[in-house]
């Protein structure tokens, strides 16, 4: 079991270096080869960024929702946008639904509803930061400029791709650790015991399968989706715990991001409308 879970961390951990990367070869082209123009006009293009971000998050690749949490900390896309990715991304669901040779159209149907419903968040959440702060100073964040002191490791005095491979490195380690004490304790918990908690539960099941959907493993996603697969789940209480799991994004954003006051709240409004969403698809008898 400790070899299996070494090895199931180690492939997560893996697959989402390179978008780790990208990003922050990117966050370190901007702060050194373009100018504040430049900078300017990538956050005033956010205001068409939860499209965006709702439609490339619902690629099933959850290396998209880290990408997104590096990019936020730099104050390069809107959190918007950030929830747009966080509610869209769909980690392990896709590939357990074509496993179980479900309808194509089905598929179709729940990637579309999780983009809209991560398009709509996104498109309020940064109407209402822009009403709401219209006046005000904005709480402090790590600019794109200070990750390395933020990190201390002073390799903004190296090159540009020396800085995103350092940057990429230590994050990389962090989640490898993270994602293996995780999968530890799922392992010993047991995935029967994470499914018993939520089988069958009428508006309760939302509430649960969204603290679920929280952790950041993708055994919570295979836990949710195989439920509802088996019929043990409706169709709202596995949208709650999908549309709530972000996968290895929260991980990066705590460790990033250096306001937590904010990443809390980033992820009580992502359990929120989850879980509001969730019970709503089950009032209205929307299925697919």
């Amino acid at each position: 079991m400790f070899l299996d879970v070494l090895v199931d961390a180690g492939k997560d951990t893996l697959k989402i270096i390179p978008f780790l990367f990208l990003t922050y070869l990117l966050m370190e082209v901007i702060e050194h080869r373009t100018g504040e123009k430049a900078k300017n006009l990538i956050k005033k293009s956010g205001r068409f960024g939860p499209f965006f971000g709702a439609a490339i998050g619902a690629v099933p690749q959850c290396g998209f929702s880290a990408a997104a949490s590096g990019l936020y900390a730099g104050r390069i896309i809107t959190v918007g946008t950030l929830m747009a990715v966080y509610l869209s991304t769909s980690d392990e669901m896709l590939p357990i639904f074509l496993s179980e040779q479900v309808p194509a159209p089905v598929i179709l149907k729940v990637l579309g509803l999780k983009a809209a419903i991560g398009m709509l968040v996104g498109f309020m959440l940064d109407f209402g930061v822009k009403v709401f702060y219209k006046n005000k100073p904005h709480s402090k964040e790590i600019e794109i400029g200070h990750l390395c002191e933020h990190d201390k490791c002073h390799c903004d005095e190296e090159g540009i791709l020396k800085s995103a491979l350092h940057h990429t490195l230590k994050i990389t380690v962090f989640l490898f650790l993270v994602s293996f004490v995780l999968g530890l304790v799922i392992a010993f918990v047991g995935e029967d015991t994470l499914s018993g908690f939520i089988t069958n539960k009428p508006i309760i099941g939302e509430f649960i399968a969204g603290l679920i959907g929280l952790i950041p493993n993708c055994a919570a996603s295979v836990v949710i989706t195989q439920l509802y697969l088996e019929g043990a789940l409706s169709f709202g209480g596995m949208m709650s715990g999908l549309l709530v799991g972000a996968g290895i994004g929260l991980l990066v954003l705590f460790k990033i991001n250096g306001n937590m006051k904010k990443n809390f709240q980033i992820v009580g409004i992502l359990y929120g409308f989850g879980v509001i969403f969730g019970i709503l698809i089950e009032l209205l008898h929307i299925s697919v």
